[in-house]
């Protein structure tokens, strides 16, 4: 997310030299300290969940992020149940995806069969400016929270479907109510210009805003005395992490605590195909696998 005033600007000295190669050693995993890989839309099909055990399985996969509404929701339970090792999460849909309130209780803000649209910057101006949908958010806000409380998992970590907790709004009020709920841990979309042009990646303006702009999320999390990692790369490749940019990127890590997040399917069925036509989720399952 973006807003006007925000202008792109190099990095200062100190961040730069923040930006440089660690020198740590390498896990036997070939991964090194501090670098977390994460599954996310965990339980939108059985696609994703089947990939997602076989990473963990295969020793490559450390968290998920769960969306309780998904349709394959009740199968990534299961499957978690028998994965005690993987830090599940909260995967918060606010925008294009499935809400868990009836679509009766949340008129505002999902069509009339229980879905957000996909229209981020409205979605994001009823947030801010419409005292109604705020309500309404938060109840939604709150039912998902309690959904994954119901399935009896402990919740590692909370972020949000297309990344909208960086929406003041809606961070606000993941943040409170998931403290209810024993939050502790947030994911804030980090992804440093500099690191992606080392990648042979360059990041335009929205690349750069973006950066900076996440410095508000990590204020609020920081203010109520959560957790987060240092970076978060998988923005500008969303679905797109191959096995050889993830090689690049993680010979290009920066110093830090990083998470790395996937988007993983054994197949593109056909919900998969509709949401993300051009997502390569197969080829991310492959990279997980050869981490």
């Amino acid at each position: 997310m973006t807003r006007g005033g925000i202008v792109q600007r190099s990095e200062s000295r100190a961040q730069l030299e923040d930006l440089r190669l660690g020198e740590v050693n390498l896990t036997s995993s070939g991964l090194r300290p501090g670098v977390t890989l994460t599954a996310d839309d965990f339980g939108l099909t059985e696609s994703v969940n089947e990939a997602v055990e076989r990473a963990y399985r295969a020793g490559k996969l450390h968290a998920a992020s769960l969306m309780v509404a998904g349709s394959g929701a009740a199968d990534a339970v299961r499957r978690a149940r028998g994965m005690p090792g993987l830090r599940v999460g909260l995967h918060l849909v606010v925008v294009e995806g499935p809400a868990a309130l009836p679509a009766g209780k949340i008129p505002d803000l999902v069509d009339a069969k229980g879905r957000f649209p996909s229209q981020q910057l409205r979605l994001g101006i009823g947030y801010f400016a419409r005292p109604r949908v705020r309500r309404q958010l938060a109840a939604e806000i709150r039912a998902q929270f309690a959904a994954f409380a119901a399935t009896g998992l402990t919740l590692h970590h909370a972020d949000a479907h297309k990344h909208m907790h960086l929406h003041p709004t809606v961070a606000q009020l993941m943040l409170d109510i998931g403290r209810e709920f024993g939050l502790r841990r947030v994911r804030v979309p980090t992804e440093p210009p500099a690191v992606l042009a080392r990648c042979g990646t360059h990041a335009g303006f929205g690349a750069h805003a973006l950066y900076h702009w996440s410095r508000v999320l990590r204020r609020q999390v920081r203010a109520r005395g959560m957790t987060t990692t240092d970076y978060c790369f998988g923005i500008a490749w969303s679905g797109h992490m191959t096995s050889e940019r993830l090689g690049r990127l993680l010979r290009e890590l920066p110093k830090g605590e990083s998470e790395i997040y996937f988007h993983p399917a054994v197949e593109r069925d056909a919900q998969l195909r509709r949401l993300m036509p051009d997502y390569e989720h197969e080829a991310e399952l492959e990279a997980l696998l050869r981490a």
